[in-house]
Parts: C-alpha cells; sequence; structure tokens
C-alpha cells in the first residue's frame, strides 16, 4: 500500500497541473495506450499526490522562508562563508526571491481540476470538499504573501497562459466560500458519496475532522481581517458570528482540538523519495546520512535568548523573559557549552547573532559550537537515536496545522470578540495552546508546570504581561503572538511571519545588515511573471515591499 501511494504521488506530481503563466503541458500523454488519459485522472488519483507535493513547498522552503524572517534561524557563520546573505541584508527581495513560494500554484492547480471534477451524481462529494478546503489553505499564502494575484482566470492550462490578476480581497472572499461550500458538501453527508478512506493521507476519510479543519482555517483567515474597516469589517463580522454559531455545538464541526493536522501518504526510511520530506530537508537522509542544511542551520541569538530566559543578552527588549527558561528549547534547538550575559559559562542554547560574522557580536571567535535542529521537532520521544528518529519522523507525517495554533486563534477571537465566542474561555485555549505545543515537542512535563505557573524560585507566564494570559487586552495580544511565535518555530514559521506583519508581535530584531528597518511587507512577482504574463502582473519593485501602500496585502494596509 505504501508503495502504491509512492507512486500516485509521483504520477501526480509529474502530471502536475500548472497554473499561470508558466509552460502548460499537463497531461500531454500523445494518446500513449500506455499513458493514464486525461479523463482517467480520477480524484482518487489526484489527492493524495495534490496534498504530499503540496506540503513539500510547506516542509522546506517555507520553513526557512518563515524562520529567517522572524530571526528563529542563523546561518552557521562559523563553518559558511556569510550565510543568508540575501535574507539578512534584504536588499535584494527581487523576483529571484523565494520563488519557489509561487511555486505552489502549479499543487493548487490539482485541487482546483478536483474542485472542477464532473459530479452529477455527488460521488465525488468528499473529494471536492477536501479539494476546496486545501485550495483556501494554500491560496491563502499566495495572497497573504503576494497580495493581488491570478485566480479567477489562473488553472486553465493552454486554455489561458496569460490570465489577469484578481484583487487580493476578492480571492479572500472566494477562499471563505470556499470553505463554507466545502461544509455544506460535507453536512448534506449525500448518500451517494464516495468514502475517501484510502486516498485520503490527512484524516482517512474522518469527515468530521475536515469539517474542524475547515471550520479552523476559516478562523484563520478571519482573524488575519481584524484590521480592516468600513465594508469589509461588516462582511468579516458577519461572517465571524455565522462561524460562531456553527461551532458552538451540534454536528457542524468546532476547531481542531485534540489532534494535529498532519500529510502522511505513508512516508518510510525505504529510499530517500518515501521519506517525510522535513526530515529529509533538515536532519537525515533514508539511509541516516547527516544533510547539509544540518550543519548549515543554527539558533539565532535572538531565539536562544529567548527561550534561555534573557540570560545571554540581559537586555530590556527580553525583559518579559528574564530568568524563566523554556523548557521546550532543548527540544526545539540541541543544548550546547554556552555563555550568559555575565561571561559565565552554563549548557544551554548557543546561537548565532543574525548578519554577522565570527568576530562581531554575537558570534564570538571562542565556542563556537552552536545549538542545531532539536531532535522535537522530529518526535516527541526521549530519543538520540537517530535511525529511530527518523522513523518517528516518518510516522508522525508532515504537520500542516497544529492544535497548538488552532487553540490560540481561539483564544484571540475570544478576547477580540468576547461577545460572539462566548463559548470559548481565551486563558483556557492559551494554557492548552502550550502545553499541546510541549506535548508535540516531548517537553519536560514537570519543567512546563513550573513554566506556566512558577515556583518558589521563579515567576511562571502567569505573571508575565507579554508572555502570559495577564494584564491589557494589547498584552494578552503580545502574549499570544510570542506564543504561536515558539510554537511555529521549525513547524510552520511562514504562518508565524505573516501573522508578525499583521500585529507587530512578537519583538523581531533586524539583521545587522539589514538595509531597510522593517520586514517586508510581501513579496515580489518571480520573474516567471514578469516573463510570460506581461500584460497583467503589477510592476512591483524591491523598496515598494518595505513600505505599506495599495500593493500591500489589503489586512496590513491600515
Amino acid at each position: 500500500m505504501k508503495n502504491n501511494k509512492f507512486l500516485t504521488i509521483l504520477l501526480v506530481a509529474a502530471l502536475g497541473l500548472t497554473a499561470t503563466s508558466c509552460s502548460n503541458d499537463y497531461l500531454d500523454v500523445n494518446d500513449n495506450p500506455n499513458a493514464i488519459q486525461a479523463e482517467d485522472i480520477t480524484p482518487e488519483l489526484m489527492l493524495p499526490g495534490a496534498i504530499a507535493s503540496a506540503y513539500r513547498t510547506q516542509a522546506g522552503t517555507m520553513v526557512q522562508f518563515g524562520n529567517l524572517m522572524m530571526n528563529s534561524w542563523a546561518g552557521n557563520a562559523y563553518t559558511f562563508t556569510s550565510p543568508f546573505q540575501r535574507e539578512f541584508n534584504l536588499n535584494s527581495v527581487d523576483n529571484t526571491f523565494y520563488t519557489g513560494i509561487w511555486g505552489l500554484y502549479p499543487r493548487i492547480a490539482n485541487f482546483d481540476q478536483i474542485e472542477k471534477f464532473a459530479n452529477p451524481s455527488h460521488k465525488q462529494d468528499n473529494y471536492i470538499a477536501v479539494a476546496k478546503i486545501m485550495k483556501a489553505y494554500y491560496m491563502q499564502y499566495i495572497v497573504d504573501l503576494y497580495g493581488d494575484a491570478p485566480y479567477s482566470e489562473a488553472f486553465k492550462g493552454q486554455v489561458n497562459t496569460s490570465p489577469a490578476y484578481d484583487n487580493d480581497t476578492d480571492i479572500y472572499k472566494s477562499l471563505i466560500s470556499k470553505l463554507e461550500e466545502a461544509n455544506a458538501l460535507m453536512d448534506a453527508a449525500h448518500p451517494d458519496a464516495l468514502s475517501i478512506e484510502a486516498p485520503d493521507i490527512v484524516f482517512k476519510g474522518n469527515m468530521a475532522k475536515w469539517k474542524s479543519f475547515s471550520n479552523t482555517l476559516m478562523l484563520r483567515l478571519l482573524i488575519r481581517m481584524s484590521n480592516v474597516t468600513g465594508d469589509l469589517q461588516t462582511y468579516r463580522n458577519q461572517k465571524l458570528q455565522a462561524l460562531a454559531t456553527r461551532t458552538s455545538g451540534g454536528t457542524l464541526g468546532s476547531f481542531i482540538d485534540t489532534e494535529e493536522v498532519t500529510v502522511n501518504p505513508g512516508y518510510s526510511a525505504g529510499n530517500d523519495d518515501q521519506m517525510n520530506p522535513y526530515v529529509l530537508t533538515w536532519a537525515r537522509t533514508s539511509a541516516n546520512t547527516s544533510v547539509q542544511n544540518y550543519s548549515f542551520i543554527v539558533v539565532s541569538e535572538h531565539m536562544a535568548n529567548a527561550l534561555e530566559g534573557n540570560a545571554i543578552l540581559n537586555s530590556s527588549n527580553y525583559a518579559k523573559f528574564t530568568d524563566l527558561k523554556d523548557p521546550r528549547r532543548s527540544r526545539l534547538f540541541t543544548l550546547v557549552s554556552s555563555v550568559d550575559a555575565n561571561g559565565n559559562t552554563f549548557n544551554g542554547l548557543k546561537g548565532i547573532r543574525q548578519g554577522n560574522i565570527p568576530g562581531q557580536a554575537g558570534v564570538p571567535v571562542t565556542n563556537v559550537n552552536t545549538s542545531k535542529m532539536g531532535i522535537g521537532n522530529f518526535t516527541s520521544a526521549n530519543t538520540t537515536s537517530w535511525p529511530t528518529i527518523i522513523n518517528n519522523n516518518n510516522t508522525r507525517g508532515g504537520s500542516l496545522f497544529s492544535i497548538a495554533e488552532s487553540d490560540l486563534l481561539q483564544a484571540e477571537a475570544a478576547l477580540r470578540w468576547p461577545a460572539m465566542f462566548n463559548a470559548i474561555d481565551g486563558q483556557t485555549k492559551f494554557t492548552k495552546a502550550i502545553t499541546a505545543n510541549a506535548a508535540w515537542l516531548g517537553a519536560n512535563t514537570t519543567q512546563m508546570a513550573i513554566y506556566l505557573t512558577g515556583s518558589s524560585t521563579v515567576n511562571g507566564i502567569n505573571t508575565r504581561p507579554g508572555l502570559g494570559w495577564i494584564g491589557s487586552d494589547a498584552q494578552k495580544l503580545e502574549a499570544i503572538m510570542t506564543q504561536k511565535w515558539i510554537a511555529l518555530t521549525n513547524i510552520n514559521p511562514t504562518e508565524m511571519f505573516i501573522e508578525y506583519n499583521r500585529t507587530g508581535y512578537p519583538y523581531t530584531p533586524m539583521a545587522t545588515t539589514a538595509q531597510y528597518p522593517n520586514k517586508p511587507y510581501r513579496l515580489v512577482y518571480p520573474f516567471s511573471e514578469y516573463a510570460a504574463n506581461s500584460a497583467h502582473v503589477p510592476n512591483i519593485s524591491s523598496a515598494q515591499v518595505f513600505v505599506k501602500n495599495q500593493y500591500t496585502p489589503f489586512w496590513n494596509q491600515n
């Protein structure tokens, strides 16, 4: 079964339905009698490959981009010359910068094709519902990182190789409608709808869980619109009220609560192609050989200092962390011999200051052993055996949406709109998010209890505004974003970068070599668009992405 699933993935990836102005020769089988014809590419064949291929982009390019933008990672400057110079300088955020994210388009096109599959008898209802959800999940990132984008005329292959750009507000509304349509299909539970148990590499055909995922994704989209005004604010509030009503009980599904949303088509260590792309990209091959990224990626000084309780920098910018060591630190990154702000050696996280080289601040020429990716990113088990870690990560699968993020979204909804979400206790959800993330990482439960409520020698987060659920609403929002930063580090940090652009939290210093005073508010369309879709692609300069203007994603223009 595992091999069959991987053959399906390779088949659909090879057929990879292209979306916009790229070369469009998908399904060009030239009537080869030994090839699968277009009419035979059913949703059952397409779904697992569509989900698995999209996740590869998320597990690789998007993990790197988000962690660098959020100053959670640095490059190992002791071993590699000027690592991540472009990301730290930010002077070349141009049409060649992280174009792999735009490369989600062919993956989204797969979901679009499933969504449009002929369905007169309702047999494909469940497939179409899942396709709508996954299309919204990934198209959201295109809008959040690029603003206006091809949508209504996209995904048509040779029929339209130069699609027009849609207004990002309209796309967002359409994505919310897609989720509503998916919910309606699942709620109807048509008796002729085919089971998707075998091809469903996320929930194994459990449509109640897909409902919860859809609801939680809709909450994410609507919270992203937290700062909009006027008609958009009215629209958002109407949708929030409907969602609050839908999730308050009954059979229509709630939010993600007790199960991580993961992708797993049957990952195994049989060979590299069958591996979970997450562990393959950041740690080990199927043969247990260390990949270069494992030596290249180290924790940033910023992240290390926050997790070590401000021991490394003793800076007022990190006052809320002072003297409180986060038990998740040893699961997120490896512990090594480090030096605190007073010059004392301790066993903890050792990071590198983004932008600096050995001999400069944050990169001392001595004590060069730095903290790498910790095993908690790959398994919650307490083991140091890499073959076991690899197998565990293959079994765990790739993370699409965590319990922690769901709980933090609910906590924010309860904080912002208490009248609508009166069934949700924000503080309870906030605390549950932290414990869920700790469990995912395999952090020590006794230490986590101290982290939450303190001990006779240290105050827990419950007394620390901006880190725990205490203080003003603004401080609680800061705490939500700070905990989301920690929880999404190494899992889905691009989501956290978008949230940082929305809220301004948590405190995130620029690299020392940054040429701009702030992070980019969006990315530049890739060169392929300017080359092949010049009639429609907006002409965005590198400088324009660092200021708010008409090209900034709509939810961040206020």
